[in-house]
Order: C-alpha cells, then structure tokens, then sequence
C-alpha cells in the first residue's frame, strides 16, 4: 500500500466511489454528486485529497479539509487495512485533523477508534 497526492487522474475515481452505494450512505452530506460539482470542487480541494494505491489500483481516499477527515475504502479492498492505513497517514501528515462521523456508522466509529480516536461529541441536529 501507499498513498500518493491526488491529480486529475483520479477525481472520477473520488467521485464514483463516494456515489456508491453503500459508500455514500457513510458520509452526512448523502447527496449523488454530479460531475460538474464535482469538478468544481476538486479544482478547489484536490491538494487536500490522498490516494492508497495498491499494485497500482485506486483502493481508497483520504484527505482534510479544515481540519475535519474524508476517507473512503472502496467496497473491493475494505476489510484489508486500507482505511486505517490511510487515516495513520493522514494523521502524520495532519495531526490536529479530527472526525465527524455519523453516529449509526459503525464501520466508521471502529476504524477510527483503532486509529487513536476517541468520542468526543455528539451534534444533535433537528430533522
């Protein structure tokens, strides 16, 4: 495994693996997400992403922005590492980096408690 800085190159990539299903329900913000909102935003955060690569396959990305971690394992390589590999990474890259995660998202609350991370809040939000 290794993490490279994102590019061009795999923005589709990030984009269809956080509109899967299954992946995109992990995230608050749940909404498909269109390529030209999608452009839009990587042309302003692509510095900000990473991507793990194993045998030069795409299997997962991270990256911070304002301090808060997106991650994302594709469905193919989950359960192999690659999330916490890339969340130690990150985190040496960004220390003062920190999570939201949705409080049903076990999968989620696991890897980041086998990172070091603890509970810290809870948002409560009015539907």
């Amino acid at each position: 495994m290794v993490l490279v800085k994102n590019n061009y190159i795999y923005w589709e990539f990030i984009r269809n693996l956080r509109n899967l299903d299954g992946v995109r329900e992990c995230f608050i913000v749940q909404d498909i997400i269109d390529p030209e909102s999608h452009q839009e935003y990587m042309k302003k955060y692509s510095d900000c992403f990473y991507i793990c690569l194993i045998d030069e396959d795409p299997a997962g990305y991270v990256g911070v922005i304002q301090d808060d971690i997106r991650v994302a394992t594709h469905p193919n390589f989950q359960g192999q590492g690659v999330g916490k590999f890339m969340i130690n990474q990150i985190m040496n890259i960004n220390p003062n980096a920190y999570a939201k995660v949705k409080i049903d998202n076990q999968t989620s609350l696991r890897l980041f408690k086998s990172c070091g991370f603890e509970k810290k809040y809870y948002l409560l939000e009015k539907e």
